[in-house]
C-alpha cells in the first residue's frame, strides 16, 4: 500500500488535469461484443498477486469481464496516469490516494458511483470508521474503502538489547517538545558513537556517529505522516478547518512549530542524521543495514520489517503518547472509476468485487494490508499471528478511542505539500526558525483559496 511512498505524494507536481480530451476505453471486447477487458492499475508490488486472486475470482464469477492488472512504480504510476488521463486513454479503474483525488474530481475525470452505491444497497458501515466519507463531496462518491493503515514505532531490538533497553521499555513512552519525555531518553540511550558510547554517557562523541537513535523523515511533504505529523497531532496540532474539504490551513499553529523544534534539536545532539547529510536510502534501507535504531513506520511496512527476507530482528511498538495523548493517522485507499470508460457497468462490477468481503478476505488473508471490511481486517491478523508476528499495536491504534485522525484532503494538494515541505526543510537546514518559516508557508497556503 504504499504510503512509504505516501510520503512522497505531496512531492510530485502533477500539473491539473484539462477536461477529458476524448472517451475511448482502455477495455477490449472481443468483436462479439459480449466480452470486456478492463484495465486496472496499482502501484504496490506487494498486493499485485493479491489483487491477482481477486481477478480470477471474480472473472469466475463474471466470465465475460476479464482484468488485466497494470503494476508500476510509486512516481512512475502517478506520471503514467497523468499522462493517460490527459490523453484520453486512461485505464477503466484505477487504485486511488487522497493526495491525488481532489484534482481528479475538479477536473471530471473519477465517475460519481453514488447512484450504484445506492442502487445495489451497499452496506457503508461494513468498513472501518470514517473511511468510506473520505471519498465524498457535495453528494457523489468517488471510491469505496478497500484497505486503511496506521502507523507504529519499529525498531532493531538486537541493537536496542545491546543498550540494555528492553520490550517493555517502549510500551508506554511519553514526549513533550520541552525535553522530549521518555521517548527522547529513550533515542539518546539508542544512538551510539564510534567508540560505542551512548547518548547519556558524558563522553558521548555526537560527531562520530556509528547508529543514529532515531531517523526522521523530512520529506514528508504537508502530511508528516511519517513522524513530524503525528508528534504535532499529539501536541495539540490540526492541519485544517474541517476535513475532508477544509479551504483554512494551520500550518502556522505553534504546536507545530514546537514539534519541528524537537526534531531539530535531535540533530544538533547528535541522535538523528542531518538532514543535508542525510542519504538518499529510505529509512526502511538505513534501518536495515543497521544505521538506525528507531523510527516510525506504516502497517503497510510490515513484510518489509517482519517478512521472511528481512536481515535484521525488527519488532513494532506503540507511538509515544504525547501532552493531547496518543495519537496516529488512520489512512485509507480506494478505487477509482475513470469518467470516460465505455464500460461504467462492468467497472462498477469490479469495484464494488474489489471492495467486497470476497475480496478483501482474500487480500487479509495474504497478510499484506489490513483490508477496510472490519472482518476482513481480522483475518489479516489471524494471518499475521499464524506467521508469528505480532502487529497488534497497529489495530489497537486504529481502535484506540480518539487515537486516530485523517490526512488533509482538499483542492491544491500538490501545491501545498511543496510548499509546506519546503518551509520545514528550510528551518530543519537552519535557514529559518520554525514559526516564521511555518507562519509564511501557511500564508501562501491559504491564498490557493482565494
Amino acid at each position: 500500500m504504499t504510503r512509504r511512498t505516501r510520503a512522497g505524494a505531496a512531492l510530485l507536481s502533477l500539473a491539473v488535469i484539462a477536461g477529458l480530451s476524448g472517451c475511448s476505453s482502455s477495455g477490449d471486447s472481443d468483436g462479439a461484443g459480449d466480452s470486456v477487458t478492463l484495465d486496472y492499475w496499482l502501484w504496490d508490488d506487494n498486493q499485485k498477486a493479491s489483487y491477482q486472486a481477486c481477478a480470477d475470482a471474480f472473472t469466475t464469477a463474471n466470465p465475460t469481464i476479464k482484468i488485466q492488472i497494470t503494476q508500476s512504480a510509486w512516481d512512475q504510476y502517478w506520471s503514467n496516469l497523468t499522462t493517460q488521463l490527459a490523453s484520453g486513454d486512461a485505464p477503466d479503474v484505477w487504485t486511488n490516494q487522497g493526495s491525488y483525488y481532489p484534482q481528479f474530481v475538479t477536473s471530471g475525470q473519477i465517475l460519481d458511483i453514488q447512484p450504484f452505491v445506492t442502487a445495489d444497497n451497499v452496506d457503508l458501515t461494513q468498513y472501518q470508521a470514517g473511511l468510506a466519507d473520505l471519498f465524498t463531496k457535495d453528494g457523489k462518491r468517488y471510491g469505496l474503502p478497500k484497505d486503511w493503515d496506521t502507523m507504529a514505532l519499529v525498531y532493531n531490538a538486537d541493537q536496542l538489547t545491546k543498550q540494555g533497553i528492553k520490550p517493555a521499555d517502549l510500551a508506554n513512552l511519553t514526549w513533550n517538545p520541552t525535553d522530549g519525555g521518555t521517548f527522547e531518553q529513550l533515542i539518546a540511550k539508542a544512538t551510539v558513537d564510534a567508540n560505542g558510547r551512548n547518548g547519556l554517557d558524558p563522553a558521548f562523541d555526537k560527531s562520530k556517529i556509528k547508529v543514529y537513535g532515531y531517523l526522521s523523515e523530512w520529506a514528508d511533504g504537508s502530511q508528516g505522516q511519517n513522524g513530524w505529523g503525528i508528534l504535532a497531532s499529539s501536541n495539540g496540532f490540526t492541519y485544517l478547518d474541517k476535513n475532508p474539504w477544509g479551504t483554512q490551513y494551520k500550518y502556522d499553529d505553534p504546536a507545530l512549530a514546537q514539534t519541528i523544534e524537537w526534531f531539530k534539536s535531535l540533530v544538533a545532539k547528535g541522535y538523528s542524521p542531518p538532514l543535508d547529510k542525510n542519504s538518499t536510502l529510505s529509512r526502511d534501507t538505513l534501518m536495515t543495514a543497521g544505521k538506525g535504531a528507531i523510527t516510525v513506520a506504516g502497517s503497510w511496512t510490515i513484510n518489509t520489517y517482519l517478512g521472511d527476507s528481512a536481515k535484521a530482528k525488527f519488532a513494532f511498538a506503540p507511538l509515544p503518547t504525547g501532552p493531547q495523548g496518543r495519537k496516529t493517522p488512520i489512512n485509507g485507499l480506494s478505487d477509482a472509476i475513470w469518467a470516460g470508460t465505455e464500460h461504467k457497468d462492468e467497472a462498477w462490477k469490479w469495484v464494488k468485487f474489489l471492495a467486497s468481503a470476497d475480496c478483501q478476505n482474500i487480500v487479509g488473508g495474504n497478510s499484506v494490508v489490513f483490508p477496510a471490511i472490519k472482518s476482513a481486517s481480522e483475518k489479516a491478523l489471524a494471518a499475521h499471528k499464524a506467521k508469528d508476528r505480532d502487529v497488534q499495536v497497529f489495530v489497537d491504534q486504529a481502535q484506540a478511542p480518539g487515537g486516530t485522525y485523517f490526512l488533509p484532503i482538499t483542492e491544491h494538494g500538490n501545491e501545498i505539500s511543496q510548499i509546506v515541505q519546503d518551509a520545514i526543510q528550510s528551518s530543519v537546514l537552519g535557514q529559518s526558525d520554525s514559526a516564521s518559516a511555518l507562519k509564511k508557508a501557511n500564508d501562501q497556503v491559504n491564498a490557493l483559496f482565494k
